[in-house]
């Protein structure tokens, strides 16, 4: 056996985070750099806050998903001395990267399942029909390939309904930042169908699970060539922003066998292979645990949890890509670790007290314990600040607009929805 190199020697191989301009690429950039590997950033957002970073070496600026993303990939292989380390961090990302794998690995260390594989599990329209059939917990759920199937599922679901995209493309986040839509009846979900399915290869209506927020259970783990589990992590949401149908601005770590099992069973026996993430809520009324959604081949929002709480999730990726001895930390001891992402919290919490269902001394008690922040870090504090500089000029430009001279109302355009 030769003997294995230390992955955060000088000589450690480069990770190219594919997607550094959101939450999640800049959480993967600190991690990795916090312990001592060197880390390339591609971005498409030139001025986005977490370019900021003093955590990447270097920031390419490209598109990042797509064949130009593909043609950026060749430029940059062949300059490197040794293999990186690939970690996407969109959806649009892992799918690129799924489809030209094996030509990447030329250049690159790509710790992800084959092409199929991976659209199984990324396409919610068809993850869900795969999951039921092999008796996964799935809430009803119909797909809308045409308005004939969106007047189907009117008649045939209980409301209120969530209407998601089978894979968010690159077209679905130019058009809207939404990670689902609530249908609160019928006719809600033909008019979201009539805006948004033209930006979407399918969409998918699915009945709505009884239950708060923090009944929203995530494990997020990693899984070897052979799908064995070698990282795992469980967490659930306290609040999301938006509410209801937004992402997490505020979660902990928790013990809840029922996910973590299920996430082991789910991924193996799919054969994936690189970092997985699933998602399940329970039932208020049944107690019952459903299958949400997964997200797989890149870090989420909240996979910094792990860390925070004990577990090298990240890690544990790069050091099984490049073959070198796993870090000892990856059982998860449940202790009280916390994520958050303190401006969304604040408009979360700011929406919950409005409506008299938190107190701010709640709200402060929500956030005791150990916790990391998804943009603020005391050894890197400029994605902060730009991030808090960006926030402040958008204020300004609302008081601006809403403070100026009245103008008549024009209807909006034709496709404008929430974005």
């Amino acid at each position: 056996m030769t003997a294995r190199a230390d992955a955060t020697s000088p000589t450690s191989p480069p990770a190219l985070i594919v997607g550094l301009d959101c939450i999640t690429g800049l959480q993967t950039a600190r991690i990795l750099w916090q312990r001592g590997v060197p880390v390339i950033g591609i971005a498409s957002e030139r001025g986005h806050f977490s370019t900021r970073s003093r955590a990447t070496r270097r920031v390419v600026y490209a598109p990042t998903s797509g064949e130009p993303l593909m043609d950026r990939l060749r430029a940059i292989g062949p300059q490197l001395r040794e293999r990186a380390v690939l970690f996407p961090c969109t959806d649009a990302a892992v799918a690129t990267i799924a489809r030209g794998r094996d030509e990447l690995r030329r250049w690159f260390h790509v710790p992800l399942a084959d092409e199929e594989t991976v659209l199984q599990l990324l396409d919610k329209a068809r993850f869900e029909a795969w999951a039921a059939d092999r008796g996964y917990p799935i809430p009803r759920t119909i797909v809308l390939k045409s308005r004939a199937d969106a007047l189907r599922a009117g008649a045939a679901l209980q409301f209120p309904a969530v209407v998601k995209p089978g894979i968010k493309s690159a077209q679905w986040q130019s058009f809207t930042k939404a990670k689902v839509l609530e249908a609160p009846d019928p006719d809600a979900l033909l008019e979201i169908y009539d805006i948004y399915s033209p930006h979407a290869e399918s969409l998918t209506a699915q009945e709505w699970i009884v239950g708060p927020e923090s009944e929203l259970y995530s494990c997020n783990a990693y899984f070897d060539v052979n799908a064995r589990p070698l990282a795992t992590f469980v967490a659930r949401k306290l609040r999301q922003w938006p509410p209801r149908t937004g992402t997490s601005c505020l979660g902990e770590e928790v013990r809840n066998d029922i996910v973590l099992e299920t996430t082991q069973r789910l991924f193996s026996e799919a054969g994936f292979h690189g970092l997985a993430y699933l998602e399940m809520k329970r039932d208020i009324r049944t107690g019952r645990h459903y299958v949400i959604e997964p997200n797989v081949g890149r870090p989420t929002g909240r996979s910094a949890i792990a860390e925070a709480g004990g577990v090298e999730l990240i890690m544990t990726a790069y050091c099984d890509a490049i073959g070198t001895d796993l870090p000892p930390e990856r059982t998860q001891k449940y202790g009280d670790a916390k994520w958050m992402y303190l401006r969304n919290d604040a408009l979360s919490a700011f929406h919950y007290w409005r409506a008299g269902d938190l107190t701010v001394r709640a709200w402060r008690k929500s956030l005791r314990g150990r916790k990391v922040d998804a943009v603020w870090s005391r050894h890197d504090p400029m994605p902060f600040v730009a991030d808090l500089a960006a926030s402040a000029a958008k204020l300004a430009r609302v008081a601006r607009r809403d403070t100026g001279p009245s103008r008549p109302l024009k209807a909006p355009a034709e496709g404008a929805g929430a974005r």
